[in-house]
């Protein structure tokens, strides 16, 4: 009796520590890619190291407006390609030796940001969009959030995005709509949804109004934040689930 009752506690600890760490992970994530997201667009000349969509949207307003910016735009996607496909290859390895995947992956993640951090700051300061200078710095970020959105399918495919925003704000108001229709008892997995989505929205926003001043008065200095959020993180977060 006495050894079922000690079990009870800790099974039913479990989902609540899992629970506290995908809440941490999803919130620590958004407000890094927010701030890198952000931090990368203003000193890189309007590149996004995060969104393959919005760069494909600025190459076409660039080519009709005859500006600067194309070259680099056109290499981050085969520099995200590669990213995500290294990502892969690396969790593959990790799998066949039953490592921590996760812990490696933010691990690497914050060692891209790291090269990321350091060559923009040994190359500051970048005077054109298209010059090799940025187009390398432009590459090592892009890469480093290639990383991250690897990670969101390969390891934390089970929480709300936390590079792009508009499919969790999308299905947010979608879920708020129907708990507001439905109540709480008839829309517990909307309930469920908001929660998860709600941190990394907010913790994003954060973050990109964080990279954004980050960028105007400490330059690719700036980046030592999300360094540190991953490095809090790695500890927290990384253990397999």
């Amino acid at each position: 009796m006495s050894s079922q009752a000690s079990a009870q506690p800790s099974a039913a600890a479990a989902p609540d520590q899992r629970a506290w760490r995908d809440l941490l992970a999803g919130t620590g994530l958004g407000f890094v890619a927010g701030f890198v997201d952000a931090a990368g667009f203003v000193a890189l000349f309007g590149l996004f190291t995060s969104h393959v969509t919005g760069n494909f949207v600025l190459i076409g307003a660039e080519l009709v407006a005859t500006s600067s910016g194309v070259i680099a735009k056109l290499l981050a996607l085969p520099a995200f390609v590669f990213s995500v496909a290294g990502t892969r290859l690396l969790t593959l390895a990790l799998e066949r030796r039953r490592a921590s995947t996760l812990r490696w992956l933010l691990a690497l993640e914050a060692v891209m940001l790291a090269l990321f951090c350091a060559v923009g700051i040994a190359l500051s300061p970048l005077h054109a969009a298209d010059a090799p200078d940025a187009i390398l710095v432009g590459m090592l970020g892009v890469a480093a959030m290639g990383v991250q959105n690897a990670i969101a399918r390969l390891a934390l495919a089970h929480l709300a995005a936390t590079t792009v925003m508009t499919v969790n704000v999308t299905q947010a108001v979608i879920d708020a709509v129907d708990l507001l229709r439905l109540g709480r008892q008839g829309a517990g997995a909307a309930r469920g949804r908001i929660g998860r989505m709600l941190p990394a929205i907010l913790a994003f926003a954060v973050g990109a109004i964080a990279g954004a001043f980050g960028i105007a008065y400490y330059a690719f200095a700036c980046l030592l934040l999300p360094i540190l959020v991953l490095a809090i993180l790695i500890p927290l977060v990384g253990r397999e689930r």
